[in-house]
């Protein structure tokens, strides 16, 4: 006999974020070098559609932060636009908001273009820092103020 729900199950946070990329080892290098991830060895095949392509899996398990980068064999190399059906953006949290200055400054250190920490109130209060990866992923690193 099967239970009916009466209630959502629980969650436990996100657990990874999965794009596909344009050149997975240029991506991994440079989510190493920007975010510091350290990459999970070896490539993780498709599973089940393993002629496809693979993913090469990027972490800081201290974070709580997974990136997956898939190539495809289908990826015509178009970049992400956010304005077609698709992803968006992706947020990671920090902490403080001061690790939003600190981001900002370490972007800088490695040449990566952003946007400046934007501070917002209405209508919520939140700080966001926006910048891109090398297909143009929208990233940002956001604090939300738990006032």
């Amino acid at each position: 006999m099967t239970e009916t729900a009466s209630r959502r199950p629980p969650m436990a946070g996100l657990h990874h974020f999965s794009p596909t990329v344009t050149d997975v080892e240029a991506s991994a290098a440079w989510y190493e070098r920007v975010l510091g991830l350290q990459r999970i060895p070896p490539p993780f095949p498709h599973y089940g559609n393993e002629e496809t392509g693979y993913a090469v899996v990027l972490t800081d398990m201290a974070a709580g932060v997974t990136i997956g980068l898939h190539h495809n064999v289908a990826n015509r190399g178009e970049p992400c636009d956010e304005t077609r059906t698709g992803v968006d953006h992706v947020a990671i949290a920090v902490p403080a908001r001061s690790d939003l200055d600190a981001w900002a400054a370490w972007l800088d250190h490695l040449g990566v273009k952003h946007a400046g920490v934007t501070d917002v109130t209405d209508p919520l209060k939140f700080s966001v820092l926006v910048f891109r990866d090398p297909d143009n992923i929208q990233l940002e690193m956001f604090y939300m103020d738990p006032q």
